[in-house]
């Protein structure tokens, strides 16, 4: 049987269990945080003394902060890029006459995902701090330019990048708010850190659903999870533009500032790779093919050897001026 078929075979055989995921992962709508919860009320009296709240406490933080939380709102944005590429994963459907449980997983988890460029893009618009027209033209680019983040069509490889990508989405949204937090700016710090422990409760689904899928074929997993750390996880952002700019011109040049501030580092792409390998137990995984058996010591080998690359990696100290925000009217 085809590694294809195989996985669509797994795919029907553990679908039963995605309702069960929904409802241990996922957050009903009526009991969810909505971004209003965050932000002034419009229809409020004192709306306009909430908002220069916001404006005085947004002079607080620095250029690289505010870089970092644009990239962070572009990426969150982006979401209709996201849903799209999952629903064309083997083994979600949506066609038919009824959607199966794992296209409702998707349109769910997408739901929750949408709140989050909600709360922050209308957070960045009141903030008076950066240029939104900028920031609307990179977010339009971003989604017309797609991504290609190395799955396929693969629900393994693709279920191996949801597992990490969520786990680092967590720690960005995490940091970010601490940093806010300690700048005085509590209402962002609170936004901040509410998306992270979304972002969290996804990253446990899916490293559930990678679980879960190990059970039912360790071989096919193991293969799809080494090829994909090979590949290397590449951020959803990672055909950022600016106006002018060519796809991916400016995704280096935020990562460096993200590194900079210590929100996401090399540091923590092994750190997500180690907690990964423990949590999916690779040593006690059994009946693995040869290929499959040099795929996970390589696998267990990894973040020893990325862990000697990271010590010889230099950071670029260069600051780069992006049309996001104004380097001079930020401290």
């Amino acid at each position: 049987m085809s590694a294809k078929n195989i996985r669509l075979e797994v795919m029907q055989a553990i679908e039963g269990k995605v309702d069960g995921f929904i409802e241990s992962f996922l957050v009903p709508v009526e009991k969810i945080w909505q971004p209003t919860d965050f932000l002034p009320d419009s229809q409020s009296d004192d709306f306009y003394d909430q908002v220069t709240q916001i404006r005085e406490e947004a002079k607080e933080l620095g250029y690289d902060f505010w870089v970092t939380l644009v990239a962070d709102t572009i990426t969150e944005e982006a979401l209709p890029t996201y849903e799209s590429w999952l629903m064309d994963v083997e083994g979600i459907n949506q066609h038919g006459g009824e959607q199966n449980g794992w296209s409702k997983w998707v349109r769910a988890w997408t739901a929750e995902e949408n709140r989050h460029g909600d709360v922050l893009n209308k957070y960045l618009y009141l903030s008076g701090r950066v240029n939104m027209r900028e920031v609307e033209i990179s977010t339009q680019h971003l989604i017309a330019d797609g991504f290609d983040i190395g799955t396929d069509k693969d629900p393994y490889k693709n279920f191996v990048y949801t597992s990490f990508q969520e786990l680092a989405t967590n720690i960005s949204h995490k940091r970010v708010g601490q940093m806010a937090k300690k700048k005085g700016n509590t209402l962002l710090g609170k936004m901040c850190n509410i998306i992270a422990g979304d972002e969290m409760r996804h990253h446990l689904a899916y490293r559930e659903f990678v679980k879960t899928i190990f059970g039912q074929d360790p071989s096919g997993m193991m293969l799809a999870f080494a090829d994909m750390m090979k590949r290397k996880i590449v951020m959803p952002a990672h055909f950022l533009r600016e106006t002018g700019g060519s796809a991916g011109a400016a995704f280096e040049t935020f990562s460096n500032c993200a590194q900079r501030l210590g929100v996401y580092t090399a540091q923590d792409y092994i750190d997500i790779l180690g907690k990964l390998n423990s949590y999916w137990e690779l040593s006690n995984i059994r009946g693995l093919n040869d290929s499959a058996e040099k795929a996970r010591d390589y696998l267990m080998k990894l973040p020893s050897r990325l862990e000697r690359i990271a010590e010889r990696m230099k950071l670029d100290d260069d600051q780069y001026h992006f049309k996001w925000v104004d380097a001079n009217g930020v401290i």
